[in-house]
């Protein structure tokens, strides 16, 4: 397990997530948790879905054990590049020439004058999607050689764009407002893409794709790119899972109060910082030296490596999941309580994102050992294993909302992150997973997260006290 790559890896993603902190109290201190937030979120959650689909999900781990496999890589990446880029395009063209149908997909129970006020927006916002496949593609390449911090940082480059537009903006009118964050997404888009081939350049990486471009009808990738489908078409529906689940959250909230789709925003990005910062960040790291080693037999330095990082997760997530849940409503009221985000506001919020924390466990672990499954190339598996788990968040979700609302909503997803982790474990091998777990450190795990359970519900009962 190579520690370097996921510090280094941990650190850009910890600094977009300062920033995107950063950015997301300044709108909520600007617009709050009201229909005007919730206009944005639904313009910029459909890119945002396709994003972590095709591009940050389904292509790269169907790319990545591809590429390691191809004999001629240059060909092979510039063939696949040229074909995505051409749907992900057409697609931007449809969302452009509909915006308005496409906006009634996502709010269904919104009003015609509310979907016709969010539809620009939602035009706007889906071209990001055209430039972070670019990115995500180039990222692909600079993660075959082990290099992570560009991608994990770029992303600061979106929120230091969008904070910007609020600075200069925060005080004109919101509609005003919404113009100014959908435009500044699309430049946040270009700096990434900038970043990446300055980067790329850098390291010699252009000269592989100058090949493959100029070599494109002269080699034979046919069986490669043959190979890459097969393994695509699954990964893209294992990858939509969550994002088909994120999307039903929004069109279900939608029927809820006012500002119940902002709450679960919020929430969920508070939840998303320590499943991104620890989970995220060593799968990613660790999925081409696994890849790698699958792919030349040695299994066994394979198992080896996913052991460790279990470990190294299951200490980080399980301190960040008991923080957040005892800490819920100051983490709440210290990032977003601002301007026009009430204490109210705060306290729903609070209570959505204990909901979402029951989950970051076995979302964290999933998200390991189903890296493990895409490396191996098992995709079919990974994508049958997240459609089970998402027909019980939907199920879930159905019963838990009418009772509790948002809150419902979020233990919907955590209840599916449960299924996901225990079915995932049961592929890769549950005698496998139970010879990590026989090990002295689960006594120190347990041990720890007693005391500090102890002392984590004393300080918030300090700090509910000072707060109110």
């Amino acid at each position: 397990m190579k520690l370097k790559s996921i510090f280094s890896n941990s650190f850009g993603i910890l600094l977009s997530r300062i920033t995107g902190l950063g950015r997301n109290t300044l709108l909520a201190m600007t617009l709050g948790a009201s229909g005007y937030s919730d206009m944005f979120f639904v313009a910029f959650k459909l890119a945002n879905m396709f994003r972590r689909i095709f591009a940050e999900g389904a292509f790269t781990q169907a790319f990545m054990p591809s590429f390691v496999d191809a004999k001629q890589k240059g060909v092979f990446a510039t063939a696949i590049f040229l074909r995505f880029m051409l749907f992900i395009i057409a697609m931007s063209l449809v969302v452009n020439f509909f915006p308005e149908l496409v906006t009634k997909l996502l709010a269904w129970n919104w009003s015609s004058e509310k979907i016709a006020q969010t539809a620009p927006f939602t035009a706007i916002n889906f071209w990001y999607l055209d430039l972070i496949f670019i990115v995500t593609f180039l990222g692909t390449l600079l993660q075959y050689k082990e290099h992570f911090i560009t991608t994990a940082v770029s992303t600061a480059l979106l929120n230091l764009s969008m904070i910007t537009a609020l600075y200069f903006y925060m005080h004109e009118s919101p509609m005003t407002i919404l113009y100014a964050l959908s435009f500044s997404v699309i430049i946040g888009g270009l700096l990434q893409v900038v970043t990446h081939l300055a980067v790329l350049k850098h390291l010699k990486l252009h000269r592989l794709l100058i090949g493959g471009w100029k070599y494109r009808n002269q080699k034979d990738v046919n069986g490669e790119k043959k190979k890459f489908s097969k393994l695509f078409i699954p990964s893209v529906w294992g990858n939509s899972a969550p994002q088909i689940a994120s999307y039903l959250d929004t069109f279900l909230a939608s029927f809820l109060l006012t500002g119940s789709i902002s709450y679960l925003f919020y929430a969920n990005l508070l939840f998303q910082l320590p499943l991104g910062l620890i989970a995220i960040a060593t799968a990613s790291a660790l999925f081409p030296s696994i890849s790698k080693a699958l792919s030349r037999g040695d299994e066994k330095s394979a198992y080896e490596n996913l052991g460790k990082a279990f470990w190294l997760l299951a200490f980080l997530l399980s301190i960040s999941a008991i923080g957040g849940i005892i800490f819920a409503e100051p983490i709440v009221w210290l990032l977003f309580e601002y301007g026009a985000f009430t204490p109210a506001m705060t306290h729903q919020t609070a209570n959505v994102l204990s909901m979402y924390m029951i989950g970051l466990l076995p979302y964290g672990f999933a998200k390991l050992f189903s890296m493990f499954l895409y490396a191996s190339h098992r995709h079919g598996k990974a994508a049958k294993i997240a459609s089970i788990a998402l027909s019980v968040n939907i199920l879930f979700s159905l019963l838990l909302m009418h009772n509790m609302g948002a809150m419902g909503l979020a233990l919907a997803g955590s209840i599916g992150g449960w299924t996901l982790f225990i079915l995932t474990i049961r592929e890769v091998g549950t005698k496998k997973f139970f010879n990590i777990l026989k090990d002295k450190k689960l006594f120190f795990l347990i041990l720890l997260i007693s005391f500090l359970s102890i002392i984590f519900i004393i300080i918030n009962k300090l700090l509910m006290a000072w707060i109110y």
